[in-house]
């Protein structure tokens, strides 16, 4: 093999393992791939399947615990050899992070350009005044606006997609041969998680670096990578290029996180195939195939063999499934490996949205935040325009969507809703009550009717309480005897697939998917009729939120129920939702039926929002336009003048002179587009097809 045909990296049977008290945990067990320059390797699974700890070891940043079996190489050299002085060498050089929070990556009393110049003066004779200069040409690079200023930023004066813009420009600043990215999107706002993707593929084609993509996002994965490796209880259990993982799995693992996720471009609403139970335990590992208890097409040899990776169609393309070959012949038709639940209609879907009763009524709502200054006469020296004058309606029986980049004002809107008090502008009607003339005991019955669901599960269940008395709680403060509390605790454990022996258990002893099941019970003990789900799924793997998905669409038929959902991913929003708001800046600028927004966006806001929604869809994905919106959100204290999306705006820039001034002066209200109920705040608004 020639130097020039050596891979950048290469990882042959790597094995980690750490002990606990509960015995050895085998972590990884078994990764091999090979990577050359300027490819992409996307490694994905659930929590807890491997990934991270894999990118870990190639780095040498495991704990002294670890014990490492195997042969890690980069550009023909063994690293797991090398002590971390030699490591410590290669290490921001030759390979390259970045990390899933770049707010923990990055040293907070340290400016950006100090942490850039450091990287580069410890790998390079290079003096000072020219590494300042090559930072800032980095920032410049990876989309850093005025980068000659902001190279002298803190941290946290930079937004979340600026900094994780600045760990790219400080992980490419010594044209590293590898770059691993580890979640590097995860906690990004969908127009920030385009522009990271972007910078990551000019990052790519700038040094020629070959990437390593770890990822939950399958959609993320089509788009980016070259070749995929699906990791399953520390193990690879499917490998291949990109086309053949998404159009051919041959493992029912696989097969279910494609089926689990909601898609952007799928019109037709049916029930997501979700994957029941969780992954093992990796210090008790059953024997045979580790999926096997989640497997819906298991046989006995499954439990007595663990299948070894073995070639499933093309050269490239592998599994570790003793069924691949019936996949592969199609003798086991893929579509038929999992049963997909059927949804039952709720009764209000046969009754036209007009005859329905409004549950939820919003009128002009204000929510402002005065800023004061001074220490003991305070005076107002501006306000935060958290909301800043919305309408919203919700019918009997119908989910409506509420989307928004973060600092939006959708949180907000939601407190002013749970607090079922007078607004300091507008009006709030739940069930035909005006909030503002509600009793103290009025508002208490009120609250029966209007629920919510947060966001993390964990932090809303009280961990000291068992399951059976968090779900009572609140029985018990309506007065209802002890009979009858501990019915319906049976009842609701029941109702969202849990088992009632689980009442005396702790929220620690569930899983995350378990948890969120809990949460749901205790919003629906007391029979509401309204309930607001914030985030409900965002927390949770893919395969276990097409379970919460799907129950949350059960007992919205069997009892009636009507949602608000407020998400920031727009492909689950899509599958749940009726209607759509679209809400920047504290205001709504688009809202419609599901269909109108999705097939026929007309605010280049929410044009820009769809069009960053990847789609687990390679050929799609890669022929796709993008709309990238430049710069981050506005601050809510200083709102632009007339339209508050105009700095951004890809329209605006096309625009002529006159009809620009007519952006930068009047402030567009929400008006009619042809469709009926489909409106939009623009001046200039226009179906465009992003999908």
């Amino acid at each position: 093999m020639s130097l020039n045909d050596t891979p950048a990296l290469e990882v042959a049977d790597l094995e980690i393992s750490f002990p606990s008290e509960a015995g050895v945990v085998s972590a990884v067990r078994g990764v091999n791939y090979q990577l050359r320059r300027g490819e992409v390797l996307g490694i994905v699974g659930e929590s807890g399947s491997g990934k991270s700890v894999t990118a870990m070891a190639v780095l040498g940043l495991l704990p002294e615990t670890a014990q490492v079996t195997g042969s890690v190489r980069l550009g023909g050299r063994e690293l797991l050899n090398l002590g971390d002085k030699e490591m410590s060498k290669i290490r921001g050089r030759e390979l390259a992070m970045v990390f899933q929070d770049p707010l923990s990556a990055l040293t907070p009393v340290f400016t950006i350009g100090s942490q850039i110049i450091e990287a580069l003066q410890v790998h390079q004779d290079i003096s000072k005044a020219d590494a300042r200069k090559r930072a800032v040409e980095l920032l410049d690079l990876v989309g850093i606006p005025d980068p000659q200023r902001r190279v002298d930023n803190f941290p946290h004066e930079f937004s979340g997609g600026m900094r994780q813009r600045a760990m790219i420009a400080q992980a490419i600043a010594n044209d590293p041969a590898v770059i691993i990215a580890d979640e590097p999107t995860t906690a990004l706002d969908v127009t920030i998680q385009a522009q990271i993707l972007d910078v990551l593929k000019t990052a790519k084609d700038v040094t020629g670096a070959a990437i390593v993509m770890i990822t939950h996002d399958l959609g993320v994965v089509a788009g980016f990578a070259d070749r995929v490796m699906v990791m399953y209880a520390g193990r690879p259990v499917e490998t291949g290029v990109v086309e053949d993982i998404y159009y051919e799995p041959r493992m029912p693992y696989t097969i279910g996180l494609l089926g689990s996720i909601p898609r952007l471009d799928d019109t037709e609403r049916k029930a997501l195939t979700p994957i029941d139970g969780n992954p093992p335990n990796l210090s008790a590992l059953p024997v045979g195939c580790p999926f096997q208890a989640r497997c819906p097409i298991v046989v006995d040899v499954c439990r007595q063999v663990e299948p070894v990776l073995e070639r499933a169609g093309s050269d490239v393309h592998h599994s570790a499934c003793h069924r691949a070959g019936e996949l592969v012949t199609g003798s086991l038709p893929v579509d038929e490996v999992y049963p997909v639940p059927e949804i039952p209609e709720a009764r209000a879907a046969r009754i036209p949205r007009d005859q329905r009763p409004a549950v939820l009524e919003i009128t002009n709502l204000h929510k402002h935040f005065p800023l004061t200054r001074g220490a003991l006469a305070k005076r107002k020296v501006g306000e935060v325009r958290a909301v800043d004058g919305i309408d919203l309606e919700i019918r009997a029986g119908e989910t409506v969507g509420l989307v928004g980049e973060s600092g939006c004002g959708k949180t907000t809107t939601l407190m002013q809703l749970l607090e079922l008090v007078s607004p300091e502008q507008g009006k709030i009607v739940v069930l035909g009550k005006d909030t503002a003339n509600l009793h103290q005991n009025e508002r208490r019955e009120l609250r029966r009717d209007l629920q919510v669901v947060f966001q993390d599960p964990m932090a809303s269940l009280d961990p000291r309480m068992p399951v059976g008395a968090i779900l009572a709680e609140p029985l018990r403060s309506f007065g209802r005897k002890k009979a009858e509390v501990f019915a319906r605790v049976t009842e609701l454990l029941k109702l969202v697939g849990l088992e009632p022996e689980h009442a005396n258990r702790f929220p620690a002893e569930f899983s995350g998917g378990q948890r969120q099941r809990i949460g749901i019970a205790r919003a629906l003990a007391l029979e509401p009729k309204v309930v607001i789900l914030d985030e409900p799924v965002s927390a949770l793997d893919v395969s276990i939120q097409a379970g919460v998905l799907n129950l949350l669409e059960e007992l919205k038929a069997k009892l009636d129920l009507s949602y608000l959902f407020v998400a920031h991913d727009l492909s689950v929003v899509r599958h749940t939702s009726d209607r759509v708001a679209v809400m920047y800046l504290g205001r709504i600028v688009e809202v419609g039926d599901v269909a109108q927004i999705f097939d026929a966006p007309s605010h280049p806001y929410t044009q820009a929002l769809l069009s960053a929604i990847p789609v687990p869809d390679p050929r799609k994905e890669r022929e796709r336009a993008r709309i990238l919106l430049e710069g981050d959100l506005p601050s809510p204290t200083n709102i632009p003048s007339g339209c508050r999306f105009r700095n951004r705006c890809p329209k605006f820039q096309t625009l002529a002179e006159g009809d620009q001034a007519r952006c930068i002066g009047e402030d567009p209200s929400l008006h009619g587009l042809d469709e009926p109920g489909h409106e939009a705040a623009c001046h200039f608004a226009g179906a465009l097809s992003v999908v």
